[in-house]
């Protein structure tokens, strides 16, 4: 049971004043390792735990981060990456004892009340941030209010800016390699949105993986937003352009494919290849089973945690930007089964 004990008891069985007690337990320098080794032994003798709102005060810290998702809150329950996103935000403030709030938008129209919340209201000691557009004001605001904030994205400038991303880039690029060597020459690509930094990645690193591999997409490209209906449109439009393989910039928007793949009487591998990017959905989701780069979701938003504890602390002064990588899972969706058993 936790005794309830003071600062100044703490000291008196440790031996020490009670502003070295102090200073212990809020981390902070100046303290002889013999004498804070003594009042650990004791606190954890003890199980003594100080008052938040007092450690609130004498540290000038409030033990709360919060997170900032800047889409409409529908958005959370209709994108498996904002919930894998919190999951891995939560167990990383619960594992440096932080409190995570979280800051959601009835509607993105909401932006600038949110964050005059967040930066006025003195409740948090940094912000983890979602990147949704690019140029969007509330990174932004944050910028501006001397914050200190990490995004979870790529930032739209990194030499002032702290980040954790997943390597969007090198993950299509990998795309553009794996349907060459299965003997696709017919890639399409759906893309998503350009006014996202993930969208400008996926797209750039999936066409430049095709030049170098003397490949293009050529006129068999279409950008859409991140719904599964538009991912059907677009699948649709592109299966005019007899494609042979597809790569798709989201989970979402491969599920839209499929049906539209289905709908024109077709099959996926053996018509139209699919290849999308997340990894976020379970392997039994869709038939056939997708293919998909697997981005670290839950990673992000732990390492974004540590990264911004670090920001508040100041042992991390320079801005610096995480890029961590991707993997490949594969099912059917890419023929690759198909493909093997043909060559054996």
């Amino acid at each position: 049971m936790v005794q309830r004990l003071n600062l100044e008891e703490i000291g008196h069985l440790s031996g020490v004043s009670r502003s070295t007690v102090s200073r212990v337990v809020n981390n902070e320098p100046n303290v002889s390792a013999a004498a804070r080794s003594r009042v650990e032994a004791v606190i954890a003798q003890t199980g003594y735990r100080p008052h938040a709102a007092a450690r609130s005060l004498a540290s000038n810290r409030t033990g709360v981060i919060g997170l900032v998702i800047p889409s409409a809150a529908h958005t959370l329950f209709d994108d498996p990456y904002f919930g894998r996103l919190i999951l891995g935000v939560t167990a990383a403030t619960n594992a440096v004892d932080r409190t995570l709030a979280l800051f959601l938008f009835e509607q993105e129209s909401d932006g600038d009340a949110v964050i005059d919340r967040v930066v006025n209201s003195g409740m948090v000691d940094g912000v983890i941030v979602t990147a949704t557009q690019i140029g969007d004001p509330v990174v932004g605001r944050l910028h501006d209010a001397d914050l200190p904030f990490v995004v979870c994205g790529r930032p739209d400038d990194e030499r002032s800016q702290f980040s954790v991303d997943a390597d969007n880039v090198g993950g299509s690029r990998a795309v553009a390699g794996y349907l060459a060597d299965l003997g696709y020459q017919r890639p399409g690509l759906i893309a998503p949105p350009s006014t996202t930094s993930a969208g400008v990645d996926r797209r750039s690193g999936f066409l430049d993986g095709l030049c170098e591999l003397g490949l293009s997409a050529e006129s068999r490209i279409t950008e859409t937003d991140w719904s599964e209906e538009s991912g059907r449109a677009a699948m649709a439009s592109l299966l005019n352009e007899n494609v042979d393989s597809v790569f798709v910039g989201s989970d979402r928007l491969a599920v839209g494919a499929l049906r539209a793949i289905h709908e024109a009487g077709l099959s996926c591998p053996e018509d139209v290849a699919v290849v999308s990017f997340d990894g976020l959905l379970p392997a039994g989701y869709t038939s056939p089973r997708l293919t998909s780069v697997c981005q670290p979701v839950s990673e992000v938003g732990e390492r974004a945690v540590h990264l911004l504890q670090a920001v508040i602390d100041g042992s991390a002064t320079t801005p610096e930007q995480i890029v961590l990588p991707t993997t490949m899972r594969v099912g059917e969706s890419c023929g690759a089964t198909r493909i093997d058993a043909g060559r054996r």
